[in-house]
């Protein structure tokens, strides 16, 4: 990190309830924080300056920390950062729009109760989705083959109904997710080609066709797919809004964390690039002198660009999301006939979206954030979750499990958002340093959670990451959330590569 901290210049948070305080600067508003005492005490120096950093930037009019926040590419990871007035890559972050997404299927728990089943599983799985940094459909027998054409396709129109028929991904489920494509800065989907025909000119784009090979597949690092069993909660609401979502009290589900891959990365690192150089050549002020902070004015060439190629790297996201899920359930049909499944919802975390804050049209960053309208929101009118609220899928460990909860109407203090998950407490050099590899797979062998690792990746372990149950309490203590349902893990699918290393 090369963002700049002096702890002696910030100030102490100051409480403002049980899970809610203010973090103050020099110059601006405060700063929003979402968490408990025992979960504030989590952020270090880096993270607050961070924030602060951000808080204090060029059109910035506010900022949420989360209670999963640490320290991030110069903002944290975990905030929330509106701007009505400028576009920041920073607050995106290099995987363009990384998400969550959530297939339920008909298959019960005993059925994957025999150890030998979910072995079963996990082979099928890894014939079709790879694992890993550079990996793609060529490492696998049973995936898809995308071509460079298909691949143009889909970066410009997203989950389209020709796109998902030509994957095999039921068209319908682009109505399950939060946004089923992206288009330009000029809200046409012409400025992504007219984007992407001058893209192909440039170095960092000579590998594209390699790129799209990863459509359907995980990353590395904190990326994952995992086996649940779904739990609803017992009381009356969370009931009736699990009906609504499509939620299987007792059934098999399949949790999915991953990005925009290697394409969404040569877009972002792109962006940085050639900002910075700007930033430089013209002698414009560093917000805190952090080179990470880089922004464009609205309007401006400058944020026309950034903003196709976010909307490219998400469009990339959103279809590999999908054809995971699809693929996971041809999977789960080959060890167990017969079974069927449907998408839940998908919902990113490491994107910049146009809403409306306080009456005024806004670009809302949501860096390691998840959105969280709730009941009536007039984002959600005509979609199936307009009485409800949309589902918020948040992972914590495969030890305690992840939850699917539900916005309240307290979300609007949060600029109608929540955390994405637990948050690292330990950073992954300080996890392989200090966790020790045998307590690991023992306390996930006592669990009966399978992985298709021979060591579980130590920099992933449930030690390295937030007491997630405080997370949670911070978020539904404060009012931003309610709890729907817990999904237990059975099994988990991680970056093997760098585990078994």
């Amino acid at each position: 990190m090369n963002s700049k901290t002096d702890s002696r210049e910030i100030v102490p948070m100051v409480a403002t309830g049980e899970a809610t305080a203010i973090l103050p600067t020099k110059t601006t508003a405060p700063i929003k924080v979402i968490g408990t005492e025992a979960i504030r005490s989590t952020f270090d120096d880096l993270c607050l300056q961070q924030a602060i950093n951000s808080r204090t930037a060029p059109g910035v009019t506010e900022l949420v920390l989360n209670p999963d926040a640490h320290c991030g590419y110069g903002a944290p990871v975990g905030c929330v950062m509106v701007s009505p007035t400028h576009i920041y890559p920073g607050p995106v972050g290099v995987d363009i729009k990384c998400s969550m997404s959530l297939l339920q299927m008909d298959v019960p728990e005993h059925a994957i109760q025999e150890r030998q089943i979910r072995r079963a599983l996990i082979a099928a799985i890894c014939k079709r989705t790879p694992t890993g940094a550079g990996k793609g459909q060529r490492s696998v027998t049973n995936g898809r083959r995308v071509n460079r054409t298909l691949g143009m396709q889909t970066v410009i129109e997203g989950a389209s109904a020709d796109v998902c028929q030509q994957l095999g991904i039921p068209p319908h489920w682009a109505q399950r997710c939060e946004d089923a494509f992206h288009v330009g800065h000029d809200q046409s989907s012409d400025a992504l080609g007219q984007r992407m025909d001058w893209l192909l000119t440039q170095r960092n784009m000579t590998n594209f066709s390699d790129k799209m090979t990863q459509l359907g597949s995980y990353g590395g690092g904190n990326h994952f797919g995992e086996c649940e069993v779904v739990q609803v909660g017992t009381d009356a609401r969370a009931r009736r809004v699990a009906e609504t979502f499509g939620l299987l009290d007792g059934k098999v589900a399949f949790l999915s964390h991953c990005g925009s891959r290697g394409f969404g990365h040569n877009l972002a690192s792109g962006q940085f690039r050639t900002l910075q150089d700007k930033f430089s050549r013209w002698e414009i002020p560093l917000p805190a002198g952090d080179r990470q902070l880089v922004y464009a004015p609205l309007g401006t060439p400058e944020a026309n660009d950034y903003l196709d190629d976010m909307a490219l790297g998400a469009n990339f996201a959103t279809v590999n999301h999908l054809l995971i899920n699809a693929l996971v359930l041809e999977a789960f049909q080959e060890v167990l006939p017969g079974t069927t499944g449907e998408l839940v919802y998908f919902i990113s975390h490491n994107i910049a979206r146009k809403e409306i804050v306080d009456g005024v049209p806004s670009w809302v960053h949501r860096k390691g954030a998840t959105r969280a309208f709730p009941a009536g929101h007039h984002a959600l009118a005509e979609t199936p979750f307009s009485q409800t609220g949309h589902p918020i899928l948040l992972p914590g460990n495969p030890r305690d499990g992840s939850v699917v909860m539900v916005a309240d109407e307290g979300a609007e203090k949060s600029c109608y958002s929540v955390n994405h998950g637990a948050g690292r407490i330990l950073g992954r050099r300080m996890a392989n340093r200090t966790l020790d590899q045998a307590t690991i797979d023992a306390e996930l062998d006592r669990h009966d959670i399978l992985s298709n690792c021979r060591r579980y990746p130590k920099d992933e372990a449930p030690a390295a990451y937030k007491d997630f149950d405080e997370v949670l309490r911070s978020v539904t203590t404060a009012g931003l959330a309610s709890e729907v349902a817990r999904l237990k893990a059975r099994f988990v699918i991680k970056d093997a590569s760098q585990a078994d290393d």
